[in-house]
């Protein structure tokens, strides 16, 4: 459609739809119940390993000052080895965890465990050894170099310390942004690594592990546990769905001067459980930096027999899909997120995208059941919009509202376009409630760059949408 806004009428008397097969709400109610589940499961695991650690002496042990760093350093080793375990069980990326939480919400989660676990091993390292040393500072360094030749697992542990130095270091804002994506990744995985080195001389020879046998079988049950999700989900299953599925290009699709469209065949697509929305992480064989692989979202709707993924050239990595052929082998992990139809809780929903981040939206515009005048998409380009004739055949056919913003953003604190009309004299808010009017009322998706997405989550709360809501993806590292 042309204009920038159109009514339709909204019937609230309409019942309730199905999305996805399931009655709207159903899954998103599930995923909440796991999520509560995930949340009590940790904080029980913490409370339990204090608890032993209160009966093992530790709060009687901090009168004194080598007894109190020991004490000190057990419980903050306990504390951070179950919170070291919790990482890997997010990013082993567990299924019915990853639908729960979706990937910008464990991406945040990530970030926060992952630094406060690295802290307490820090603590553990520290406080134990000056403990041992009997609170003499100077004896400090001779206690280390002791501990890590002399008890059994501490070389192991000194490796893993240095693994996690590795990643946290990495992760850390400015050196992520001399980074790029791939070689993040890969450095990433040295979590993997650490948290495997680090905490077996705990279940060998700490006492707070093994005084007792539930201790005992607690501990191995949860490093088992992690151990099993990784091997299970990040090795096993993307192993069987490309020996059962066997990606391949069939097409390369020129979209824009710097964006292409992928399709790609393979067996048995039907078998593979994804929905629009979601992405994969894809590498295409056959080719240098094969190894490394790219996150992105399926651009169509599936229909049991190919995908598509729309990309556009803005590095190295990104611009690997412009070079490929057709019969070009494809490894993909996945699918991953929660911008998706699960996520969904009411018959209306807004679809916001910018620039490439349109992709996943247009395949949901695609996939979600809805009436006419029930989803409007809201489409923010530099100069042409993607899929211009996909959008006006969703128009046409569904009844879907298509909103163009064009142009370059009218001012670093807007994420409206420049070419907007008469709204170019009007704040976001405004804008977005005369387009809009029953925004708060809707389910939203939202999809683009991080700094855009953030002004957008802005005016949305601003116009009254519960956080519980808005469902994003930012792909955010």
């Amino acid at each position: 459609m042309n204009d920038l806004h159109s009514s339709a009428v909204l019937d609230p008397r309409r019942p309730a739809g199905l999305a996805g097969g399931a009655p709207l709400g159903q899954r998103a109610r599930s995923d909440a119940a796991v999520r509560q589940a995930a949340a009590a499961a940790l904080w029980l695991s913490l409370l339990l390993v204090t608890f032993w650690w209160v009966t093992g002496r530790g709060v009687q042990d901090l009168g004194g000052w080598a007894s109190g760093l020991t004490s000190v350093g057990r419980v903050s080793g306990l504390t951070g080895a179950v919170l070291l375990l919790a990482q890997v069980v997010l990013m082993a990326r567990v299924p019915l965890v990853e639908r729960a939480f979706g990937q910008d919400r464990l991406a945040r989660l990530h970030r926060v465990v992952g630094f406060t676990s690295f802290t307490l091993v820090l603590v553990h390292v520290v406080t134990i050894t000056w403990g041992y040393a009997a609170g003499a500072l100077g004896q400090f360094l001779g206690m280390l170099w002791t501990l890590t030749v002399s008890y059994p697992g501490m070389l192991l542990a000194a490796a893993g310390t240095v693994c996690l130095f590795l990643v946290v270091g990495t992760s850390l804002r400015r050196a992520r942004l001399r980074l790029r994506y791939e070689s993040w990744h890969l450095l990433h995985l040295y979590a993997y690594l650490g948290v495997g080195l680090a905490l077996p001389h705990q279940l060998w020879t700490g006492q707070q592990f093994t005084g007792s046998p539930a201790r005992t079988v607690f501990w191995w049950s949860a490093w088992a546990l992690a151990a099993g999700a990784v091997l299970t989900w990040r090795v096993g299953l993307p192993v069987c769905r490309n020996l059962r599925h066997r990606l391949r290009v069939a097409s390369v699709v020129r979209e824009a001067e710097d964006v292409v469209s992928v399709h790609l065949t393979g067996r048995r697509l039907d078998l593979l459980r994804v929905e629009a929305g979601q992405f994969f992480t894809w590498r295409f064989l056959g080719r240098p930096g094969w190894t490394r692989a790219h996150p992105y979202s399926v651009s169509a709707a599936p229909d049991g027999q190919s995908l598509r993924i729309t990309v556009r050239a803005v590095g190295t990595g990104s611009s690997v899909p412009f070079s490929v052929r057709p019969g070009t082998p494809v490894l993909v992990e996945g699918p991953y997120g929660r911008l998706s139809a699960r996520a969904r809780s009411r018959r209306r929903v807004a679809l916001i995208g910018a620039g490439v981040g349109i992709t996943p939206l247009r395949a949901l515009a695609e996939e979600l059941h809805y009436d006419p005048g029930e989803a409007v998409l809201l489409q923010r380009c530099t100069v042409d919009p993607l899929f211009p004739q996909e959008l006006e055949a969703l128009t046409r056919e569904r009844g879907l509202e298509v909103l163009i913003l064009p142009g370059h953003r009218r001012s670093p604190h807007s994420w409206l376009g420049a070419g907007v009309g008469p709204m170019d004299q009007v704040d976001d808010l405004w804008a977005l409630r005369w387009w809009v009017p029953d925004i708060a009322e809707r389910d939203v998706y939202l999809c683009g760059p991080p700094p855009w997405v953030a002004l957008v989550q802005r005016t949305l709360a601003a116009a009254g949408l519960p956080a519980d809501r808005l469902h994003l993806e930012t792909f955010t590292w």
